[in-house]
């Protein structure tokens, strides 16, 4: 368990939602805001790899915050600019006071 003082980051958890376009009136699929709360962000893994003819890099994050119901792998993380895919939700002690996200971001 991780005292107050360790979620200093401020994170963005968005979803995939139907909006409708106020131009065309049409709906379409965009991000948006599931809640903003306060985490820890460690990166702790890198690697580079080949594709589409040029090196990637890709940034495993491990991002912990108190328990939130409804986080699932179908949504992101906004952090710092960054934009961090959510690969696994974990809840480690079963408790519900705090969930771990393994993401990963792809830098071009």
């Amino acid at each position: 368990m991780m005292g107050a003082g360790r979620y200093r980051n401020l994170v963005e958890i968005q979803h995939i939602s139907w909006v409708q376009d106020p131009l065309t009136g049409e709906m379409r699929e965009d991000w948006t805001t599931y809640a903003r709360v306060w985490a820890a962000v460690e990166d702790i893994s890198g690697r580079e790899f080949w594709a589409a003819q040029q090196v990637q890099s890709e940034v495993t994050t491990r991002i912990r915050l108190r328990y939130l119901p409804g986080v699932a792998p179908s949504m992101r993380v906004l952090h710092a600019g960054r934009e961090l895919e959510i690969v696994a939700v974990l809840e480690p002690d079963g408790t519900r006071r705090e969930l771990q996200l393994l993401c990963k971001e792809l830098v071009e």
